[in-house]
């Protein structure tokens, strides 16, 4: 059959639908987790936030227990970098992931890592944490003590790298202190990591969380080369689109794919928030003009909010006192309509995630207003 077509918009509200940004889903936290397939978690408290926009009701104890229980980890695994996953998913999918993580250690150490024998020092990385969970300060210093020829971070990365490891929850506001104790995956959660990559099932649901999408979509959002011939082999069981440039997308054929015309709401996402960074091109989300804003030069993902259903601006927050107050800084001016929402969102938001505050005030450009002869064209 031949590509169907999709609009950015269509694009736009699917890829809304399975992360759950149309409406608040009346779901489990663990059922919310498995669905986006991992949040994205560099630091502690963006996957909080990020599960506030997307799941009726959530409450910070809910993934606290999740994560107290083992059910829910924080550990490495797309791109490198550390996601919250159920435990079932990272057991399975880490594996995946091996190839990347292992080739790393060459390309992010270069001539530092020459001389390195890694697999010695991960057999003795797995006994020093296997004996208690212990900080990667530890780590380095028991390593430099055993080889002090050796680069001490050199040799702390490559053990990130190449052992599966968990960062080990504690009872603090965000579950994870600044400095934080590891453990050995499968000592931790008592149970073997699959051994083989599953690259099919990791593409499915990648389209399941992010799609339609293309191949080079879904090798940004893993940091996985190659992943061409695993679409193809999956081929006969997928729907395909094109979008408003040409490119080939696909799809799961009963994934939710609503009109263009459904409305989207108000949202604030985290920092690093996994819908920023889940494709290659991020018109979808974003118009080109304001894409740059989205990673800094030093790789920050700012947090940032939607109008309907598109990256508007930017957000943080200041806490002076008892009072609260989310600053939002708009890529451009926002009707009335779209501030009144965002106002409102935005002071639910501050009560989240500054509980013990007394005053909540949203501020920022909101106060200039697009021009009526602007927002009738708009509306045409």
């Amino acid at each position: 059959m031949p590509d169907s077509p999709l609009t950015l918009r269509a694009l736009n509200r699917a890829t809304l639908a399975r992360q759950m940004l149309l409406a608040r889903e009346q779901t489990s936290v663990l059922g919310a987790v498995e669905k986006l397939l991992a949040l994205q978690a560099q630091q502690a408290k963006p996957p909080f936030i990020g599960l506030w926009s997307r799941v009726a009701g959530f409450e910070r104890d809910a993934l606290q227990v999740l994560l107290q229980r083992k059910e829910v980890v924080r550990a490495t695994l797309m791109r490198g970098t550390l996601h919250l996953a159920s435990a079932e998913d990272y057991r399975h999918l880490r594996a995946s992931f091996t190839p990347l993580l292992e080739a790393s250690v060459a390309s992010v150490l270069r001539e530092r890592a020459k001389g390195l024998d890694v697999a010695p020092l991960v057999k003795e990385a797995r006994a020093f944490f296997d004996e208690a969970p212990r900080t990667f300060e530890a780590l380095r210093d028991h390593l430099v003590a055993r080889h002090p020829q050796n680069d001490e971070r050199a040799m702390g990365f490559a053990v990130r790298m190449f052992l599966p490891l968990i960062q080990v929850p504690t009872e603090t506001e965000w579950g994870y202190p600044g400095t934080t104790d590891f453990a050995v995956a499968e000592s931790w959660l008592g149970a073997p990591l699959r051994a083989e990559a599953d690259l099919p099932t990791l593409v499915q649901r990648y389209l399941a969380a992010f799609g339609p999408a293309s191949v080079t979509d879904a090798q940004t959002w893993s940091g996985l080369k190659g992943l061409k011939s695993t679409f193809e082999a999956l081929r006969p069981s997928l729907r395909t689109f094109r979008d408003e440039k040409g490119r080939e997308l696909f799809d799961l054929p009963k994934a939710p794919r609503p009109d263009e015309d459904t409305a989207a709401p108000a949202r604030f996402l985290p920092e690093f928030d996994s819908l920023v960074l889940g494709h290659e091109d991020r018109a979808r989300l974003v118009d080109d003009a304001y894409r740059s804003k989205l990673i800094t030069k030093n790789l920050r993902v700012p947090a940032t909010f939607l109008v309907d259903g598109f990256i508007a601006g930017t957000w943080t927050v200041e806490h002076k006192r008892a009072a609260a107050t989310l600053v939002v800084e708009p890529f451009a001016p926002i009707k009335k309509k779209d501030r009144d929402a965002l106002v409102k969102e935005g002071e639910a938001l501050l009560r989240f995630m500054e509980p013990e505050a007394r005053t909540f005030e949203v501020r920022g450009q909101l106060e200039h207003d697009v021009p009526p002869e602007a927002d009738e064209a708009h509306s045409a």
